[in-house]
């Protein structure tokens, strides 16, 4: 099975609007509640893909229960870890005239040191078993920065591959404590390295401590610096819609492809596809599947000249 965590779940609340106006009263024309957070968005893509996954991070209050509802409607098996305060909500508010999301997103629970200390043992138990690990999202209130190092390193020691998706300082922390991968977005990756030229930032970001790094260049696809050297993906053209979930999305088809021991090329190839194809779902955060199969076979792979 496949492990995700998701400490700083959310009740994910999207209200589509006929158009967002500045200091005005909307009329909402659709709401859509779902299980939200990083990792909880890869759990559901990887288990539409047909993978057993399992969702562990921390879940509590009234909105706590409705997301544990939610999930328990998907394939995805449940095993968070109750917490006493409240999880978080986040609110898209989509304006269907331009396409355009506005996102707010509170800030989660504070975690107690023995909220944290239950979570560590329940997520060494679930690494038995596990075939590989994504650490995903931001950190709750209470939880130290190098929280996803730590958490590195019991997966390490459990030897099962682990992915990070994170940013800021957790992601400093934890690239430094050698994950298998990391997959920063541009932004996180300039943050990380100080650069901008992707090819620079992503080596840099690799000699920092990652086996291997694959960052995120929006629309333009994946580059990826690997020990087997260094790709582009692009997808076939530009595609437009909410890019609401897409990195997550990409996420887990880099763990697709790495549980099923497929060639770099291959695994870039999924994750551009899914991202892609979830850029083009009229629900933020969901892939289209006949999107992905006909995007699939056209995604452009090239190896870049010079040393990952």
């Amino acid at each position: 099975m496949i492990l995700t965590v998701t400490l700083n779940t959310a009740l994910d609340l999207t209200y589509r609007v006929p158009a967002l106006t500045p200091h005005a009263t909307h009329r909402v024309t659709q709401v859509i509640e779902r299980p939200g957070g990083k990792g909880l968005n890869v759990a559901r893509v990887l288990a539409a893909l047909g993978h057993e996954t399992v969702a562990t991070g921390f879940a509590g209050g009234a909105t706590g229960a409705m997301l544990k509802d939610l999930l328990a409607a998907t394939p995805v098996r449940d095993e968070l870890v109750p917490t006493a305060g409240p999880t978080r909500r986040t609110v898209a508010v989509v304006d269907t005239s331009t396409g355009d999301t506005t996102q707010l997103n509170e800030p989660g629970p504070a975690i107690t040191p023995a909220e944290w200390a239950g979570f560590r043992t329940r997520f060494t138990e679930l690494l038995d078993g596990a075939r590989a690990v994504a650490l995903c999202g931001s950190l709750p209130p209470g939880i130290h920065v190098g929280a996803y190092a730590e958490l590195i390193r019991l997966a390490r020691a459990a030897a099962v591959p682990v992915l990070l998706d994170t940013s800021g300082e957790p992601l400093r922390r934890g690239i430094a404590a050698r994950p298998d991968l990391v997959k920063p977005n541009a932004d996180e990756l300039a943050q990380l390295t100080g650069s901008r030229e992707p090819h620079r930032a992503t080596r840099d970001a690799r000699r920092r401590g990652a086996h291997a790094v694959v960052s995120s260049l929006g629309p333009e696809g994946l580059l990826a610096a690997t020990p087997e050297g260094l790709w582009r993906a692009a997808p076939p053209a530009a595609v437009r819609g909410n890019p609401t979930g897409a990195g997550d999305s990409a996420v887990a088809g880099l763990l697709s492809g790495l549980v099923d021991e497929a060639p770099w090329p291959d695994r870039l190839t999924r994750a551009v596809a899914l991202s892609a194809a979830t850029v083009l779902s009229p629900v933020a955060g969901e892939y289209d599947p006949s999107a992905y199969e006909e995007l699939l076979p056209r995604v452009k792979v090239t190896e870049e000249p010079g040393s990952p």
